[in-house]
């Protein structure tokens, strides 16, 4: 059973960075590709982010380009989003997801598989 568990979420004011930890566990997590998704209040399921199942390609929504990291560390089965130059439309519960890719990663040939609770990341002065 895949568990995967978010953590780092919390109130931060615009312009500031959180780190968002996701600890996976129930799979080989080497060998999956990962992403982060988030949910604004009122809105639906936006893709954040995503990484091969190796770590060494990322790729980004447009909406946070150049402001938000993401990084995978096999040997420790965690999945990381580091957030920078934070803004209030980036307010959202952030999901943790394992991708499960039924074409070409490189291509987004890949979907949500698992998914964690969420954490609620808040950007307010």
């Amino acid at each position: 059973q895949v568990q995967l568990v978010e953590s780092g979420g919390g109130l931060v004011q615009p312009g500031g960075s959180l780190r968002l930890s996701c600890a996976a566990s129930g799979s080989i997590f080497s060998i999956n590709a990962m992403g982060w998704y988030r949910q604004a209040p009122g809105k639906g399921l936006e893709w954040v982010a995503s990484i091969n199942s190796a770590g060494s390609r990322p790729t980004y929504a447009d909406s946070v380009q150049g402001r938000f990291t993401i990084s995978k560390d096999n040997a420790k089965n965690t999945l990381s989003l580091q957030i920078d130059s934070l803004r209030p439309e980036d307010t959202a519960v952030y999901y943790c997801t394992k991708l499960y890719v039924f074409s070409s990663f490189y291509r987004g040939g890949y979907a949500m598989d698992h998914w964690g609770k969420g954490t609620l990341v808040t950007v307010s002065s």
